[in-house]
């Protein structure tokens, strides 16, 4: 059970990704009225990413499993800062973008 906070850290990380992607390569002709509510649930689906990690590091702390712990977390650190670092910039780039273009 433990293990699916793994796979849904990693396609909630996806989806923190995706969805400013999926923003910024809309036609620009097109109004994007629901640019801030993507940005926001983008942002929240790389929170609750990171918070599925830190579950996962207290049940590995919890059942004294030392080894996994010594194993994984340099990569567990790095790959956190990754997500939260692009997350943010492919957010702010999105504000950039469209923060002249407010919905009427």
């Amino acid at each position: 059970m433990f293990g699916l906070l793994n796979i849904g850290s990693l396609l909630l990380g996806l989806i923190a990704w995706i969805l400013p992607i999926v923003n910024l390569t809309r036609d620009k002709k097109q109004e994007n009225k629901n640019w801030v509510t993507l940005s926001t649930i983008s942002i929240s689906a790389c929170s609750i990413s990171l918070c599925f990690q830190i579950f996962y590091t207290y049940h590995k702390v919890t059942v004294e499993d030392w080894g996994a712990l010594l194993d994984t977390m340099y990569t567990i650190t790095f790959v956190s800062t990754a997500l939260l670092i692009v997350t943010i910039v492919l957010n702010v780039i999105t504000l950039i973008v469209y923060r002249g273009r407010t919905a009427n």
